[in-house]
């Protein structure tokens, strides 16, 4: 189970190139893992129904006793075939669904399976926190499959409408599982199951995590997500929104219900918005003309029917349940397809412009209505199998004059009632030939026949509802040891004589009688719907509505926050910052009973040296009346630092340090091209007294916080063990870089995040519409050298040229530099200098990465060298020069950067070790020598790979960028503010 749940994590990375590839027909490799998954989980029947099925376990984070550990009983076993099959056959039919279409078809190829395995995760993890990480997994892949059409206003609106309600329940629901977790003292499932905790905290969490099951599966007041959600392509429809993604609520509720369905707060919660869901998705379903609408509101009526069936908690409701959960599977996934296919064929969902398809398309009409008839309860389908169990719990509960037994079966016959007729809707929209005002036939709409592949998924599905209820006796011995968890009846209620089990026949009894009088009664309200039309709402507004005050009530008083506390202006930002942090620290030392010091005069004569020159280029950086004279001023105290670092011991601090402020000067300077060279009246500081006063302050406490800090230490700090462990565990010896790579490689990670992010944003607001940099396609190729062109260049009027019979007697060109550059801005001197420099200063970069797990350097040091050739690169040639030095985007690097971090993070796991362990390797080479590598050098080329990025970045955006918008003013006419500095 661990390993298939490996492969649906890697086999999705490989799918978008199997599209490109292959198009469509990559959907069959796709397929293929379900489908192994499948075979694999009925392999493991026999156990998986006995009182011994299959575990298996890996310590993910011993210390907080979490586990990545699987379960195959019989409540996971259904959940895992009906993901793994239902999946296979959505997947196949996407072959067809997707033909001819590539765009983004790979990538929702990759999401789709990734999805699949997110859900087999799901149904059988057996720990609880596992179990919420998957739960939210689900929900962000579903936020990429229903906003698959991107370009769509209502994609995107509905993918986001689906993500915010399914992850503030899944929030929730975590706040629950911790207070069950807290309270029982494990994360295991099965665990807490057996424990069967009870108390006011145990009814809270259940209520909390209620809350997250209900949303996830679209349960009032959260139904309002899944209709919405239709706006994605129908196989999303059929797999998500029928067979697995809004399952999970239901499966967890199944999950809990035999231990905790007599806890208080329970069936009220679960059969009353259950009942009330299905009531409100039926009488919904009828006013819709859209088939997938009326299918989606159709989905939520089923999903209340669900969860007030399995949540009851006694034996034959949890039996009837898991066969309703199978039966829905089926038919529902085969109807979202059948309308895919209509839909796909036609170009057309809408009920009015369908007429006569079904005497053309006469297979897909027939298992069409076999799927209504399992959806409404015809025998011999396992829709009437399971319909018929359900009532006949509720009857037996009722009958003892349970409350919520009678709501649950009042419930269930009045849904029934609108399930009917809502489904003979579907049937008679679909397929039948409509009459126009007149009485007369309309004209019929022609059906192109689809491929016979096509209509296969659907035909297997709907097939199997009736093969499912002749079965019905082997389908009740494998359901039957998940029933027997449950309590035989509720408390207070006798146990029956007789257990019951399912059958497709149980003779005449009143559960029969319900059965039949709900179909009959929902064929009448279909004929009366046709004739009169539905009632007007009962109230003004929806769901969907309320979300959208809500929403916009948000986003106003966010608006309303912002305006009161973001002013725009970045001394108010900075000074409240200040205060803050003088009031806070300032009022810790003044509580402090005692102060202890050890100070010196000076460690270094260096320091006596270096500290008055940063002091005094402080005080001048703040008296400067030019920016780009303060930023230098300021830089003029980095450089100090660098000097410090060197003095103190710290090589690889100074090195780091000076090309960290050597790069910041570079972009500053970048910056101030946009922004006028002077300080004038206009930018004059306001309030000079105020903010020298706080200056002073934050001067004065920082200069105590460092004066108490020297004393504060009892202990010997444990930097002392680092050099010991750098070795031992890193096997290094330059402390730092171990500790970034190794010891704190944590730490580094979380550091390239934010270096991703703050590169992003830099692009984003430069770029505005778009975040990649085509520069490096558009560089056209540069003059090369007579070496390499075998011909001699000379110079004439238009510039180097080949040597040629007509110019033979001109000067041979000396230095050739780029052609793009415009003159006044051009030192041919220094771009020839640059590009013979700028090879050394790769590999000098690249000696630094590899050399600094034992020397100074390390991945941040090269990167950031690697960098400064790239920015000399710029400021020698340009932005054409830019992109020929570097041909590639730079999200790419950043990307591949972070995957190798993240890499090394999750590789170890696959072979029982915890994240970003590292392994070493060390061999005689011939020729070589002795030569040892370890694996944490892998992280370090992702540093380096990021940092390079993050500079080139950096340069194309306000460097190349600014410049192209500069010469497109230009060539327009156009003079801007900054043009002219």
């Amino acid at each position: 189970m661990l390993m298939v749940l490996g492969a649906f994590a890697i086999l999705p990375l490989m799918l978008p190139w199997l599209v490109s590839r292959f198009g469509a027909r990559a959907f069959y490799a796709a397929a293929a893992l379900p489908i192994v998954a499948f075979a694999h989980t009925l392999t493991l029947t026999p156990r998986a129904l006995s009182d011994d099925p299959p575990f298996e376990t890996f310590s993910w984070i011993p210390a907080l006793d979490i586990s990545v550990s699987m379960r195959m009983d019989t409540l996971g076993w259904v959940m895992a075939l009906i993901v793994t099959a239902v999946g296979a056959l959505v997947m196949i039919y996407c072959r067809w669904y997707f033909d001819g279409k590539r765009d983004g078809v790979g990538q929702f190829c990759a999401v789709l399976l990734a999805f699949a395995g997110a859900m087999y995760g799901l149904v059988l993890t057996d720990d609880i926190v596992v179990l919420v990480m998957l739960w939210e997994v689900t929900s962000v892949l579903s936020y990429l499959l229903i906003g698959f059409y991107h370009r769509r206003g209502a994609s995107r609106r509905a993918a986001l409408q689906a993500l915010l309600v399914t992850t503030l329940g899944g929030l929730i629901m975590l706040i629950g599982v911790v207070l069950m977790v807290v309270d029982t003292g494990t994360t295991s499932l099965s665990g807490i199951l057996e424990l069967a905790p009870t108390g006011p905290v145990i009814d809270a969490a259940l209520v909390l995590m209620l809350v997250g099951a209900l949303s996830k599966s679209a349960i009032f007041p959260f139904h309002f997500w899944l209709p919405g959600a239709m706006a994605a392509p129908t196989p999303v429809s059929a797999y998500l929104h029928a067979a697995a993604m809004v399952k999970a609520g239901i499966y967890l509720i199944a999950r809990l219900a035999p231990v905790f369905a007599i806890a208080a707060p329970w069936r009220p919660i679960v059969v009353g918005l259950g009942i009330l869901t299905m009531l409100i998705g039926g009488i919904q379903a009828l006013r819709e003309s859209d088939l997938k609408r009326i299918l989606a509101f159709g989905t939520v009526s089923q999903l209340g029917m669900l969860t007030a069936v399995l949540g009851y908690g006694t034996r034959d409701a949890a039996l009837a349940g898991l066969a309703l959960l199978i039966s829905h599977a089926m038919f529902k996934s085969a109807l979202f397809l059948v309308v895919g296919v209509v839909d796909r064929q036609l170009s057309t969902r809408d009920i009015g412009e369908l007429s006569g398809v079904g005497r053309q398309a006469p297979v897909l009409a027939v298992f069409s209505t076999i799927a209504i008839a399992s959806m409404v309860g015809f025998i011999p389908t396992v829709g009437f199998v399971a319909k018929e169990a359900a009532l006949t719990a509720f009857l037996a509960e009722g009958a003892s004059g349970q409350v919520w037994a009678i709501v649950g079966l009042i419930g269930i016959v009045l849904g029934s009632v609108l399930t009917a007729a809502y489904g003979i809707r579907f049937i008679w929209g679909a397929f039948w030939t409509k009459k126009d005002a007149a009485g007369n036939d309309m004209p019929r709409t022609e059906w192109p026949d689809p491929p016979i592949g096509f209509l296969s998924a659907p035909v297997l599905l709907a097939g199997m509802t009736v093969v499912a209820g002749v079965a019905a006796p082997l389908l009740d011995t494998a359901l039957a040891t998940y029933a027997d968890t449950a309590a035989v009846a509720s408390p207070g209620v006798a146990a029956p004589e007789y257990a019951y089990h399912l059958a497709l026949w149980h003779g005449l009894e009143p559960a029969l009688f319900l059965s039949l009088g709900s179909i009959a009664a929902g064929a009448a309200l279909f004929w009366l719907v046709r004739r009169v039309g539905m009632p007007r709402r009962v109230l003004p507004f929806t769901a969907a509505e309320v979300y959208n005050t809500v929403l916009r009530s948000i986003a106003r008083l966010a608006v309303i926050t912002v305006t009161v506390t973001q002013r725009g202006s970045l001394p108010v930002y900075v000074g409240t910052i200040f205060v803050v942090l003088v009031a806070a620290e300032g009022t810790v030392l003044l509580a402090s009973p005692e102060w202890q010091m050890s100070l010196d005069a000076w460690q270094s004569p260096i320091q006596v040296l270096v500290a008055p020159m940063m002091i005094v280029a402080g005080i001048v950086a703040v008296r400067a009346r030019k920016r780009y004279t303060g930023v230098v001023l300021v830089s003029v105290t980095g450089f100090g630092m660098v000097l410090l670092f060197a003095t103190s011991g710290a090589p690889d601090l100074a090195l780091t340090q000076v090309l960290v402020e050597t790069v910041t000067l570079v972009a500053f300077a970048l910056v101030l091209r946009r922004i006028p060279a002077r300080l004038g009246e206009h930018n004059a500081s306001v309030l000079p007294v105020a903010r020298a006063v706080l200056a002073a302050g934050v001067g004065l406490t920082m200069a105590m916080v460092a004066i108490v800090a020297t004393g504060a230490r009892v202990h010997a700090p444990i930097s002392d063990a680092f050099p010991e462990l750098a070795y031992e565990l890193g096997h290094g010896r330059n402390v730092v870089n171990v500790a970034l790579v190794d010891l704190r490689g944590w730490d580094t990670m979380g550091e390239l995040s934010v270096l991703i992010l703050a590169a992003t944003g830099v692009a984003s607001l430069v770029f505005v519409t778009h975040r990649a940099d085509m520069l490096s396609r558009a560089v056209a190729p540069l003059p090369v050298s007579a070496a390499r062109n075998r011909r001699l260049l000379v110079d004439t009027a238009d510039g180097p040229r080949p040597q040629t019979a007509a110019n033979r007697g001109a000067p041979r060109t000396w230095l050739v530099g780029g052609q793009r550059v415009r003159p006044e801005n051009r030192s041919i001197m220094l771009e020839v200098i640059v590009r013979v420099l700028f090879h050394t200063i790769m590999v000098v970069s690249i000696y630094l990465l590899f050399a600094g797990h034992n020397l100074p350097g390390g991945g941040f040091a090269g990167g950031l060298v690697a960098g400064m050739g790239l920015v000399m690169r710029y400021v020698a040639g340009g932005r054409y020069e830019l992109g020929a030095a570097a041909p590639t985007d730079a999200g790419r690097l950043l990307g591949v950067g972070m995957a190798l971090a993240i890499g090394c993070a999750v590789v170890p796991l696959f072979f029982g070790a915890p994240p970003l362990t590292s392994t070493f390797w060390e061999a005689e080479l011939p020729l070589i020598g002795h030569v040892e590598f370890v694996s944490s050098t892998i992280f370090d080329i992702g540093v380096y790979l990021v940092v390079i990025g993050l500079v080139l970045d950096v340069l194309r955006s306000l460097g190349a960028e600014v410049d192209r918008q500069t010469q497109e003013l230009r060539d327009r006419g156009v003079s801007a503010p900054w043009m002219s500095h």
